[in-house]
């Protein structure tokens, strides 16, 4: 594995290890933040992987994950879980938006898109573990 892509790999466990904190401290509006910026991450570290350039920039974890071609073998509750995570990056650093995100962000929502995050992020990292 190149020093690129576990570059990009470290940043992902980081920023899935604050999405943990977040949960455990409650900050629910930075608990679907970080787990797409853990996702986000993972996906360039697999673009890297794939490609051997340097990753798009962008936030949009459906253009990331197609240009890394992995879209495709995503399963589908894998596509839904990027669709959840999509505008979690743009709301929570708007204020116009951070109150009405802060009610539908219960304790049980954050906790599904956890733990759903970790496992997508497992599932990428295991992919180029064992190249």
């Amino acid at each position: 594995m190149t020093e690129k892509v576990n570059y990009w790999i470290e940043l992902s466990d980081y920023d899935m290890e604050t999405a943990d904190a977040m949960l455990t401290s409650k900050r629910f509006l930075y608990v679907g933040f970080m787990c797409h910026q853990s996702i986000e991450k993972i996906f360039k570290a697999y673009y890297v992987d794939q490609t051997n350039l340097s990753p798009p920039y962008s936030h949009s974890l459906s253009l990331l994950a197609k240009k890394s071609c992995i879209y495709f073998v995503l399963s589908e509750s894998q596509k839904e879980l990027i669709d959840q995570l999509e505008p979690l990056n743009i709301e929570a650093r708007y204020p116009s938006y951070k109150d009405k995100l802060l009610k539908s962000l219960t304790e049980d929502k954050c906790r599904n898109l956890f733990i759903q995050s970790y496992e997508l992020q497992q599932w990428i990292r295991q992919r180029l573990l064992k190249k």
